[in-house]
């Protein structure tokens, strides 16, 4: 009875460390409040790293300034490698390691809404005023 008690508390203990290890606490952090918006020199820069999904998936910009979109990749293989953005009609196949730039202009949209080659991962940007 010992013993059982005991290899389900290790089976718990384990579990919990395995998702302690691989959560994405980046995106829970910043999902939306703008920490991945960046103005310079004139210019919004809005990062998202893509590697499994989109992180962040849901982020805040200001509306009426010319924007950059920037994908951070790091051995990114998956269908996230792929981007695509219905309403501009733009696909973008994305390295599997780098940095990948897309000029949006100035977004004339509240919201810009993207996904994955396959959409499976979607992403979404709200141009506030």
């Amino acid at each position: 009875m010992k013993s059982t008690i005991f290899s389900v508390a290790l089976a718990i203990l384990l579990i919990g460390v395995a998702w302690y290890v691989t959560a994405d606490r980046d995106s829970a952090v910043s999902e939306g409040d703008g920490a991945n918006v960046s103005i310079v020199e004139g210019k919004q820069i809005v990062e998202i790293r893509a590697k499994g999904n989109y992180s962040p998936s849901k982020s805040a910009a200001k509306a009426g300034i010319p924007t950059i979109l920037k994908f951070n990749t790091d051995g990114t293989y998956d269908c996230t490698s792929v981007v695509r953005i219905p309403s501009m009609n733009l696909t973008k196949n994305l390295p599997p390691s780098g940095t990948t730039e897309i000029d949006l202009g100035t977004p004339s949209v509240a919201k810009l809404q993207g996904t994955c080659g396959m959409g499976m991962y979607p992403f979404e940007i709200d141009f506030q005023v």
